[in-house]
């Protein structure tokens, strides 16, 4: 599975964003998909996620109601929606396929797309 992330971008508080994250590969609609993010001098942590079927979501409590995830296996693609972002939502964001299940922790993911930047400013 090839992944690549786009749509980052230099954005002022409170403006949105939409990423995409694009996937090769026929069996992309049986995957987990996990959005994450790192930003400069911190681990990566978890943004959100969403199972094969887009029925089950999770989102980290720091963008909970701000960000929405959602994903079109038609399209092999998937969207994280940011909105009211904040400066501390800076970083690179990745996106992550899991072969089995949803999961918060980033070496659970089994491939990698290249991250696209968010840069908010105050």
């Amino acid at each position: 599975v090839q992944l690549q992330a786009f749509g980052g971008g230099l954005v002022q508080a409170g403006d949105s964003l939409r990423l995409s994250c694009t996937a090769s590969g026929p069996t992309f609609s049986m995957y987990v998909v996990g959005w994450f993010r790192q930003a400069p001098g911190k681990e990566r942590e978890f943004v959100a996620g969403i199972t094969w079927g887009g029925g089950v979501t999770d989102y980290a409590d720091s963008v909970k109601g701000r960000f929405t995830v959602s994903r079109d296996n038609a399209k092999n693609t998937v969207y994280l929606q940011m909105n009211s972002l904040k400066p501390e939502d800076t970083a690179v964001y990745y996106c992550a396929v899991n072969r089995r299940y949803l999961s918060r922790t980033p070496s659970d993911s089994n491939y990698w797309g290249q991250g696209t930047q968010v840069t908010v400013s105050s």
